[in-house]
């Protein structure tokens, strides 16, 4: 007898449970999809903000580094009007002191201009890296930016798409327990939440696939039968034996006649 025949003989019931088994594979593939897809979001958006605040950093730096700038240049005007006032009272000293205290008023002054202008230059010094950094990360910022808004919009019609699936399954899930026996249903949904889900297992080599553990020579035998709902003695999941394929089954063709 064929493999396509001996299907044919399965009772509806365990069709009816391994498909539901399939169903529900599937859902649980699909809900975890779907909730990977919020967490994958969150990670680049977390990413994304991080370099922001890193250019956000670089900018109250730069920004910083040019208000000191002006401050110095600021610093430096002043004490250049100081030195002009000074020189003007320096012409009208009376004696030989004043005239050295004005002298020293106007060394202090150029002194500070002096200072002045030596952090200027290190100032411009530190602010030639941290301009270029700041055009980078913007620019670097501005195309992760984009990819983030692609790749939210992407995950946006995926779970719209997974959700579309899932929603046709749990249809078709709904008019496979409809027509299941309401008891094999019940044993079939107690033994799947109790097992992570796996309430169905196909009978292998002798074998439980899913608790591997091996039956006894009569329980397989009459499980090969295909006439009622049987359950793993170990693990209690419900089995259904699948034949391996005939030679006409694979070729279409009857096997060969073997010569005796």
């Amino acid at each position: 007898m064929t493999h396509a025949t001996l299907r044919l003989r399965m009772l509806p019931d365990l069709k009816l449970v391994i498909r539901l088994q399939e169903i529900d594979l599937r859902l649980a593939e699909l809900t975890r999809e779907i909730s990977a897809l919020p967490v994958h979001i969150a990670q680049i958006e977390k990413k994304l903000g991080s370099h922001e605040r890193k250019l956000e950093a670089d900018r109250a730096a730069l920004s910083a580094n040019q208000k000191e700038r002006k401050k110095c240049e600021g610093d430096i005007q002043l004490q250049e009007q100081k030195i002009s006032k000074l020189k003007d009272q320096m012409l009208q000293a009376k004696t030989n002191e004043q005239y050295r205290a004005f002298q020293n008023e106007i060394e202090f002054c150029q002194k500070e201009i002096r200072k002045a202008e030596d952090r200027i230059l290190e100032l411009m010094g530190e602010s030639e890296p941290l301009d270029k950094n700041v055009k980078v990360a913007e620019a670097a910022l501005k195309a992760e930016k984009a990819q983030v808004d692609a790749e939210k919009q992407q995950a946006h019609d995926r779970t719209a798409a997974t959700e579309k699936v899932a929603a046709d399954l749990q249809a078709e899930r709904a008019g496979v327990v409809k027509d299941v026996t309401p008891a094999t249903y019940q044993r079939y949904e107690r033994v799947r939440k109790s097992r992570r889900g796996i309430g169905v297992a196909e009978a292998v080599d002798g074998r439980c696939s899913a608790c591997n553990m091996a039956m006894r020579l009569q329980f397989f035998q009459d499980l090969k039968k295909g006439d009622q709902i049987m359950a793993c003695e170990s693990c209690q999941r419900i089995l259904y034996y699948n034949p391996p394929a005939s030679l006409e089954d694979l070729t279409g063709e009857p096997a060969p006649a073997v010569r005796e």
